[in-house]
C-alpha cells in the first residue's frame, strides 16, 4: 500500500521551481539542508501545485514539513482521517436520532462536508495528528545562492523524493492499522 508517492511528471515540478526559483532564495547556501528540503516539499504539494508532484493516500488531509526551532532539525506534521474512537462507537445513545454523519466520501476521497451538507446533518470527524521528526540523511545539500535554475530544479527534486521516502516509513503502519480496523468493523 502507497502512503506517499512522486508523480512522475518532473517537467511539471521543475518547470514550476525553475519558474519560481526566487521562492528558494531564502534557503541557498544555508549550513543545513533543512530550509530548502521544507521549501522542496511547500512547492510539491497543494495548494501551490494542485495536483501535486507529491501525492497521497486518501487517509492523508495534508503534510507538511518544518524546522523545529528548537533544534533545527526536520519535523513533519500529518493530518490523517480517522474512524470514531472506540468510547463513541460502543453505544450509539449519544446520536439521539439527530442523523450524525461522519466523512463523506466522493470516488473513494475523503472529503469535506459541503455548506449544504452541514445544513441538513450534524457531522463528526475524526483526525489524527501525527507530528515526529523526520532524518536528514540522503538530503541533498542546500544549493548556492548562484546555482542554476536547472541545478535548483534537480535537487529540489531530490529533497521531495528523501521526504517522500521517509514519510512514507513513518506514516505507512499507522496508515495501514486504520484500514486494517476498518476492514475489521
Amino acid at each position: 500500500m502507497k502512503t506517499f508517492w512522486v508523480d512522475r511528471d518532473h517537467d511539471r515540478y521543475e518547470h514550476l521551481v525553475r519558474a519560481h526559483a526566487g521562492g528558494f532564495t531564502y534557503t541557498l547556501g544555508d549550513i543545513a539542508p533543512v530550509a530548502f528540503a521544507c521549501a522542496a516539499w511547500t512547492f510539491a504539494t497543494p495548494p501551490i501545485l494542485d495536483p501535486g508532484y507529491v501525492r497521497w493516500h486518501r487517509r492523508v488531509l495534508s503534510a507538511t514539513c518544518s524546522r523545529n526551532p528548537f533544534d533545527g532539525g526536520l519535523t513533519a506534521r500529518v493530518e490523517l482521517v480517522s474512524p470514531l474512537p472506540a468510547e463513541l462507537t460502543t453505544t450509539r445513545a449519544w446520536w439521539r436520532d439527530r442523523g450524525w454523519r461522519g466523512w463523506p466520501e466522493l470516488f473513494g476521497q475523503f472529503v469535506q462536508p459541503t455548506d449544504r451538507d452541514l445544513s441538513r446533518n450534524p457531522h463528526l470527524r475524526t483526525t489524527l495528528l501525527l507530528e515526529a521528526p523526520l532524518p536528514l540523511d540522503g538530503l541533498p545539500e542546500a544549493p548556492e545562492p548562484d546555482t542554476g535554475p536547472d541545478d535548483l530544479a534537480l535537487a529540489a527534486s531530490r529533497a521531495v523524493a528523501v521526504l517522500v521516502r521517509d514519510l512514507a516509513d513513518l506514516v505507512g503502519p499507522v496508515v495501514q492499522q486504520l484500514d486494517t480496523d476498518r476492514a475489521l468493523s
